[in-house]
Order: structure tokens, then C-alpha cells, then sequence
């Protein structure tokens, strides 16, 4: 049986608003980690966090980023629908 063209992509049926937004929300959120383990990393060297304490308030800023941007792109992409 050979295999239908394009590759998995399905022709003729489209993503509802909701799997849209749920996309952007990620993508967003994987950019908003990024920009917060620059920017948290970077904030927390400068005060002089060493160790575990880096590590938490590292990691508590990326998913705040993450989610904050995340939220923000989900909001977007819900308008565009």
C-alpha cells in the first residue's frame, strides 16, 4: 500500500483554535526558558549565588519567564484564530 504524500501531514483537516493556542503556548514557554536561564544566570552571578542557591533561583526564573511568555503567546495566538 504506498504511503500518502506530504509526509504525515494530513491534507484537508485543520488545527482548532485550541491546539493552536496550546502550540504557541509552548513555543513560548521553551523561549521564555531560554531567556530566563540567560538573564536569571547571569543576575544571579553578578550577586554572587554560588551552588544550590544558583540553581534555585535559576530555575525559579526560567519558569516564571517560561510561563509568563508562554501565556502571552497563547493569548496572541488566540486572538489571531
Amino acid at each position: 500500500m504506498p504511503m500518502p504524500a506530504g509526509g504525515g501531514y494530513q491534507q484537508g483537516q485543520q488545527q482548532s483554535c485550541f491546539d493552536k493556542m496550546k502550540v504557541g503556548f509552548i513555543m513560548g514557554f521553551s523561549i521564555g526558558m531560554a531567556t530566563g536561564a540567560l538573564f536569571g544566570g547571569f543576575g544571579a552571578l553578578r550577586q554572587g549565588m554560588r551552588g544550590r542557591e544558583l540553581i534555585n533561583t535559576v530555575g525559579k526564573i526560567m519558569v516564571q519567564g517560561g510561563g509568563t511568555f508562554g501565556t502571552f503567546m497563547a493569548i496572541g495566538t488566540g486572538i489571531r484564530c
